[in-house]
């Protein structure tokens, strides 16, 4: 698929499947080639829109302070390029994150809402993933396993070498560039900034709070806030960590079947 001008960046898209039209926005680590086959259960009833932001994959954005205002105005020019003036929205983790501030900043373009593993900011923010940025590669791994996923706890990885290994081998790699280090790290430290926590109430939208019952990153209390701030909101618990959608197969089903009852 094509490279569209959004903004200050030159961002990568693609548009898959038939029906209603959905936006899906990936988490900090989720560029498009990273994630095969994961929205298979939406393509299959929606006409979906996922895209590099800046900070990830094939997305080139100058080297400037970014804010979450910055990608959730990104995300509706995005909408603008491909002619789109409303659609459905589903956002993980970060990208949750930007699907709050897309519902506040321009809540015309949002007709319903998913917010899955993600958290509000401020006293009710996610695990802050820019403090391990700078630890040495296997105690990030370590950490990253165990918050990933709190059944991953030290007890486990010595009990379950094997998987631990696999696990941590996934998140003790460094960058490709220092250039993917340096946008990275201006990612992370807009996601640290964000705070929604006192604007929830004017999101118009209907919504639906799914969050995996063992998730470190972006806890229970979190998915609870979002649920209690949010009117009309409905949370759905899933079985597994941070990434619920691939670990519970009833979990994009489910997603699916509430955006289009």
């Amino acid at each position: 698929m094509p490279y569209a001008e959004v903004r200050d960046t030159r961002t990568w898209y693609e548009l898959r499947g038939e029906g209603p039209p959905l936006l899906f926005i990936s988490g900090s680590g989720g560029p498009l080639w990273s994630m095969p086959g994961t929205l298979d259960p939406l393509i299959e009833r929606f006409r979906v829109l996922a895209y590099d932001k800046r900070g990830l994959g094939r997305c080139e954005a100058p080297a400037t302070t970014w804010e979450m205002a910055d990608f959730a105005d990104d995300a509706a020019v995005l909408l603008d390029v491909v002619g789109w003036d409303r659609c459905d929205v589903v956002g993980a983790s970060f990208g949750g994150m930007i699907a709050q501030e897309l519902a506040l900043r321009h809540p015309q373009r949002v007709a319903k809402l998913v917010l899955c593993c993600t958290s509000p900011g401020g006293d009710f923010a996610s695990y802050p993933l820019h403090t391990l940025l700078d630890l040495p590669s296997e105690e990030r791994a370590s950490r990253r396993v165990a918050i990933t996923d709190l059944r991953n706890d030290p007890a486990w990885q010595a009990a379950h070498p094997e998987e631990y290994a696999a696990l941590a081998e996934r998140y003790a790699g460094g960058y490709a560039s220092e250039e993917d280090e340096q946008r990275h790290r201006r990612l992370l430290a807009a996601r640290s900034r964000l705070d929604t926590i006192e604007r929830l109430p004017r999101i118009a939208s209907p919504t639906l709070i799914a969050g995996g019952r063992h998730d470190g990153i972006a806890p229970l209390r979190n998915q609870e806030l979002l649920r209690e701030r949010i009117p009309g909101s409905r949370l759905e618990l899933f079985e597994g960590g941070h990434g619920f959608m691939r670990e519970d197969p009833r979990a994009l089903e489910v997603i699916a079947d509430w955006l289009t009852a």
